[in-house]
């Protein structure tokens, strides 16, 4: 859907934030948008109506915008730029959130361009009304390693260790084989209640995904994330959703992260 402008520094672009179902015009005359030269405005398309704002075209050429990609500071700027001006329409009206840096060479061409997308928006609009996103992380128990406590190797005499006992390496390989089907059965019962909750949250959602389960951002984190779901839930429900995630940690005893609630990015499908 984006066209790229590649005019020069005095050439325009509509930058367009979103699409969404508003009643009146929404109140968006305070936001900065992604550049301070002009206001966040509104673009009616049909029916419905864009978020948008008017950008130099020279700021969002490939190029720029490829060696942006490569500055997390500075698109991460972008990123929260762009979510402020979503999440302020969102909490107003149905709001469909469009990629970062979807561009159009002038009114005339977004107008059209969204447009042609009309009836695709109007289902995704019609499937997020009243809706919030909200994530759900469950953790698996932390496995107590080898190193969190003495050990017998440890803790024997030098004299242990010059003779060792008849049949200690068979025990040494039992207790081996022990250790790791005990982490195997952990991981089983963890993998088991992150099931579980899904489900249970799932039947309680408009809709659900589950998603790639996240490594540790953090060097001293050794918890294992064997959950990573959105859910769409009515905004009727969340204190349902509450209340349900906390019988499910009283019950299963699992690490489960709650966050939310947040604008629908993830059940807008491809606009």
């Amino acid at each position: 859907m984006t066209e790229r402008s590649t005019g020069t520094s005095d050439a325009n672009a509509v930058y367009v934030f979103a699409v969404c179902q508003a009643e009146g015009d929404p109140d968006v005359q305070s936001l900065t948008g992604v550049t301070q030269d002009e206001r966040v405005r509104s673009l009616r398309v049909g029916s419905l109506t864009a978020i948008v704002q008017t950008v130099r075209g020279a700021d969002f050429t490939d190029e720029v915008w490829q060696k942006r990609l490569t500055d997390e500071a500075e698109l991460e700027r972008y990123a929260r730029a762009h979510h402020r001006v979503v999440s302020t329409v969102a909490a107003q009206f149905p709001t469909v959130p469009l990629p970062l840096a979807t561009l159009y060479n002038g009114d005339e061409r977004a107008a059209l361009a969204l447009a042609s997308e009309s009836t695709r928006f109007r289902t995704a609009l019609t499937r997020i009304a009243h809706h919030a996103e909200w994530g759900i992380k469950v953790y698996a128990p932390v496995s107590r390693s080898a190193g969190d406590g003495p050990s017998e190797e440890r803790t024997a005499t030098a004299a242990d260790r010059t003779r060792p006992a008849p049949g200690a390496g068979r025990a040494y390989l039992e207790r081996k084989r022990n250790l790791q089907s005990q982490r195997e059965q952990r991981q089983t019962d963890a993998l088991r209640v992150a099931d579980a909750v899904d489900a249970d949250v799932s039947r309680l959602a408009t809709e659900s995904r589950r998603l790639r389960p996240h490594g540790s951002a953090a060097v001293d984190d050794r918890r294992v994330q064997v959950l990573n779901a959105t859910y769409l839930v009515a905004g009727n429900r969340a204190a349902e959703l509450d209340a349900l995630v906390a019988g499910l940690r009283k019950r299963t005893g699992a690490h489960i992260e709650v966050s939310g609630p947040w604008v629908p990015y993830s059940f807008v499908g491809e606009v």
